[in-house]
């Protein structure tokens, strides 16, 4: 059955479609009762691998277990312990909040007056009264999410798998979704998630960052801006902050520069050595410069150069 401090483990785990490699030999092992992270770019195989690991798609090569069970061998033991809230969430939207609660919770094996008081249960903590006999299809963004999570946690499954639960939602719908998770995980249900959003990753105990189906950073968050995704960044201070933006695009030695109110925050290979470049380069096209100095590199600015560094690596 597995080591059973571990809730998931995988070990080269590979999906193919045809000749493209969407996850390409991943190997993880996911604690109990954390928070895991998936953080990528889209396409990058947060995805797939979450679909590997519920049971929903058979590996090409690899393995992985989850709760002790082997995802290609037993796929449908491990649905029956797991939540998963799909990155569409998969409502029925002819069905009303209270029959999609109810709906879900006898395919997750409760029986009928089970449903209905977990149902109930749920929509009084989810801020749902009052919705009960909206159908799903007219809610909106931010209650669709809540809807959706309430049917993947209904059944109280071990694990909560949940592919991009606040996208396209706002930012208190995001907040209040992770307000959410964070009560779960209190709880002890360990909840693997998948985003895009740099912000959200702050939230979670340990990070996987992927690209090009290639775990390409493993850590806390701390770990990545400290020692996996190492960048420097300066920020530079200008009046006329869009005028620079090209110019220090061009500069060798930077990855990425984006607007920050009036600042302008450049990601860096070396601060040291570029700081004097970006100086000299906006003088040359008689912008202004009112500061120039290192600032804390984000997570966005780490990946930023964990994604810089592959491509260099891939193009020697």
């Amino acid at each position: 059955m597995g080591n059973p401090a571990w809730a998931v483990r995988a070990e080269g785990l590979t999906r193919r479609f045809g000749a493209f490699v969407a996850v390409d030999r991943v190997t993880f092992h996911i604690p109990r009762g954390s928070i895991w992270g998936f953080l990528g770019p889209n396409g990058a195989g947060k995805s797939t691998t979450i679909r590997m690991l519920c049971g929903i798609l058979a590996p090409s090569e690899g393995t992985a277990e989850v709760l002790g069970f082997d995802v290609a061998r037993s796929p449908e033991r491990v649905k029956e312990r797991i939540g998963y809230m799909a990155q569409r969430a998969s409502l029925y939207p002819d069905l009303t909040v209270w029959e999609n609660l109810v709906f879900y919770g006898g395919i997750y094996g409760l029986g009928p007056r089970e449903a209905r008081d977990r149902a109930a249960e749920w929509i009084a903590r989810a801020g749902l009264r009052g919705q009960e006999r909206t159908r799903a299809g007219d809610l909106a963004g931010g209650w669709t999410q809540r809807l959706a999570f309430g049917c993947a946690v209904l059944h109280r499954p071990q694990i909560l798998f949940l592919d991009e639960p606040t996208s396209g939602v706002d930012p208190v719908s995001r907040r209040d979704m992770w307000d959410l998770i964070g009560e779960f995980a209190e709880g002890g249900t360990t909840v693997i998630v998948t985003t895009h959003y740099m912000d959200e990753a702050e939230h979670c105990d340990t990070l996987a960052f992927l690209y090009e189906g290639r775990i390409v950073a493993l850590g806390t968050p701390e770990d990545i801006r400290t020692r996996e995704g190492r960048v420097d960044v300066v920020e530079v201070l200008t009046p006329t902050p869009t005028d620079a933006l090209d110019i220090l695009a061009a500069l060798p030695g930077v990855y990425e520069v984006g607007l920050a109110g009036r600042a302008l925050r450049v990601a860096v290979a070396d601060a040291g050595e570029v700081l004097p470049r970006i100086r000299e380069a906006l003088a040359r096209y008689g912008i202004a410069v009112e500061g120039a100095a290192p600032a804390p590199p984000s997570l966005e600015d780490s990946f930023v150069g964990i994604v810089e560094r592959r491509r260099k690596e891939g193009s020697q």
